[in-house]
């Protein structure tokens, strides 16, 4: 392992492992002890990694709340509050967003289904933009306090930095901020259609992030609701088990893709942290 204070190579591990049961090393070059989560953003943690990734990942990903989830843990002999979840979520679901994001650049189609559904942060509705592509998979998602044009343009410039190229055809809804801000964000030789009916996949697609949004009752602030909000619908397209939409794949398949996929999510984490 690298040393992460000088990175020299030449480092040797001891027979001591932390009282977590991690790997200690010493670095014969700059004289430091460090262990396997050293200068990572896992360092210092009372808990093993794989278990702060799976209670971050349980709150995000299912209908939980933060004590629930505590609560899950203290029957498996880790006692921790529901403060520390919290903690954990904004410390680590940015990073499994990011990570979600890079690994997914250039994988959208070319034709773009765009939305905006509402959403209430601390009393006050605001507007989650989401586009989907024809296959399901999620292009980009991104909240905003208004609903206009300049919150359109942000959208669309976002979704192409995420995905790397720009579509051959968008459909919207009759809003009239998005025929100005796909020519002006992205090109005007792309086909923009604008029928609710041609939408209704997307619309349907709502109600992943409507129905995990229910039971929280609201966001107390909108940076929290930002965040919750990208990582969820990275994560829900992470574990999608469809690569074309209506296809078949057995409940077996399904369970056997989660986990391979679980399984690698928190070892990519680990390394990129």
């Amino acid at each position: 392992m690298n040393c992460p204070h000088c990175t020299a190579t030449s480092t040797r591990e001891r027979a001591k492992k932390t009282k977590l049961g991690y790997a200690m090393f010493f670095c014969p070059h700059c004289r430091h002890i460090f262990n396997e989560r050293t200068g990572t953003p896992f360092n210092y943690l009372e808990f093993p990694t794989d278990i702060v990734l799976l209670a971050v990942l349980w709150r995000l990903r299912y209908k939980l709340s933060l004590r629930d989830v505590a609560e899950m843990f203290l029957e498996r002999g880790f006692v921790f509050t529901h403060e520390a979840i919290r903690d954990w979520e904004t410390r680590f679901a940015p990073l499994i967003a990011e990570q979600l994001r890079t690994r997914r650049r250039g994988q959208a189609g070319k034709s773009w289904y765009v939305d905006e559904t509402y959403l209430k942060v601390h009393g006050k509705w605001c507007y989650l933009y989401r586009a989907i592509d024809s296959d399901g998979h999620l292009v980009d998602s991104r909240l905003s306090e208004k609903r206009n044009m300049e919150a359109a343009k942000q959208f669309f410039q976002q979704a192409v930095d995420v995905v790397g190229h720009v579509p051959d055809q968008v459909t919207t809804d009759g809003h009239t901020s998005y025929p100005r801000a796909i020519r002006e964000t992205m090109s005007s030789n792309i086909q923009h259609r604008t029928n609710k009916y041609l939408n209704n996949r997307l619309e349907q697609d709502h109600r992943g992030i409507k129905q995990r949004y229910y039971p929280m009752r609201g966001f107390g602030s909108f940076e929290s609701a930002a965040r919750f909000c990208s990582v969820f619908d990275e994560l829900r397209n992470y574990f999608r088990s469809r690569s074309p939409m209506k296809a078949f794949v057995s409940l077996l398949q399904q369970r056997q893709a989660f986990l391979r996929r679980l399984a690698a999510l928190k070892a990519f984490i680990q390394v990129a942290s």
